[in-house]
């Protein structure tokens, strides 16, 4: 006799796998300012960044052979500041990026790291944030999905809920200073702000967070609800006049590699080096999805390559002078 189980569909949702790239190439993460500044700051950027792209690119055809997978993107800056409208900026970039010898294949909006329809990318990363407590903690930090910090080890005494009562009654707390987790000699202590609370409630989530999950999604590391994040759309020719019009993923180049890649590297202005840090603290401390990470895992195995088991280690950088 044969017995039928059932089960809800819902109940083992299907991981969609991700084509991947060997190498995602960021070009550049510009704020509205740089694009205010005109065509000339952009084509002073791009002509920096130029040789550290081809340095990378050189690199991935040694590693993975002539035909290495590699994919280009830009990440553009319209969830702090709209300076002027995709219509009028868009091309202008496209065109000083094209005219200093660079490729952009993938254009995508920061506003879709926070929200990309139905779908919020930074909130599905706030609750997959699980904390390594610092040798000796008491319990006693607040969670940073519920205070909206999160660092790399144990902070100073003064920081430690129940001592402001303590100096109330008039017994100071001890100095000591704060530590880093897994120090090497010296401590490089970072707390990374994640988010603030605007008007009405509304979070605003801070630039290394959203550069955080900006990271996840070029590693392959999100879904949603076994779904990818973001799928590409690709460009018909001319862009539109509102941002929210603008897909959050573009692609510009018709047969361009996959936008997620096993690995990344990314060109950015000396400036972003702090904010870098604190992506990697954050990726650091992040839970993916068992199913993900074996797929990707697997794929690579699949090809050949072996994986850092840590993700801050498949993300690589070049600080470059500011335009």
């Amino acid at each position: 006799m044969m017995e039928s189980v059932f089960r809800e569909e819902t109940a083992d949702p299907r991981t969609e796998s991700l084509p991947l790239s060997h190498l995602s190439l960021e070009l550049g993460h510009l704020y509205m300012e740089d694009f205010a500044a005109g065509p000339e700051r952009l084509r002073a950027h791009f002509e920096e960044v130029r040789p550290w792209a081809e340095a990378a690119r050189a690199a991935a055809v040694r590693t993975h052979g002539r035909r290495a997978r590699v994919s280009t993107c830009f990440l553009v800056d319209d969830y702090f500041s709209r300076h002027a409208s995709p219509e009028r900026l868009l091309p202008m970039l496209c065109e000083q990026a094209e005219a200093a010898g660079v490729r952009i294949d993938y254009l995508v909006r920061e506003s879709g790291c926070a929200r990309a329809g139905e779908r919020e990318p930074a909130r599905a990363v706030e609750g997959r944030l699980v904390e390594s407590p610092p040798p000796g903690s008491d319990g006693s930090r607040p969670p940073a999905r519920e205070v909206g910090w999160l660092s790399n080890g144990q902070r100073g005494p003064s920081g430690h809920d129940g001592e402001a009562a303590e100096a109330m009654r008039g017994a100071l707390p001890a100095w000591a200073p704060p530590s880093e987790t897994g120090a090497r000699q010296h401590s490089v202590f970072l707390d990374v702000e994640l988010w603030s609370e605007e008007e009405k409630g509304e979070r605003l989530w801070s630039c290394p967070f959203l550069a955080g999950v900006w990271q996840l999604l070029r590693l392959g590391m999100l879904r949603h609800d076994g779904a990818a994040v973001l799928r590409a759309e690709d460009f018909g020719g001319s862009f539109p006049a509102d941002w929210e019009a603008l897909p959050p993923l573009l692609r510009l180049t018709p047969r361009a590699h996959p936008f997620a890649a096993y690995r990344t590297f990314s060109v950015l202005p000396t400036r972003f080096l702090p904010v870098e840090h604190a992506v990697r603290v954050l990726l650091g401390q992040v839970h993916i999805e068992a199913q993900v990470r074996a797929q990707v895992e697997k794929r690579a195995g699949g090809e050949g390559l072996v994986l850092p088991p840590e993700l801050p280690d498949r993300a690589h950088y070049a600080f470059t002078l500011e335009p």
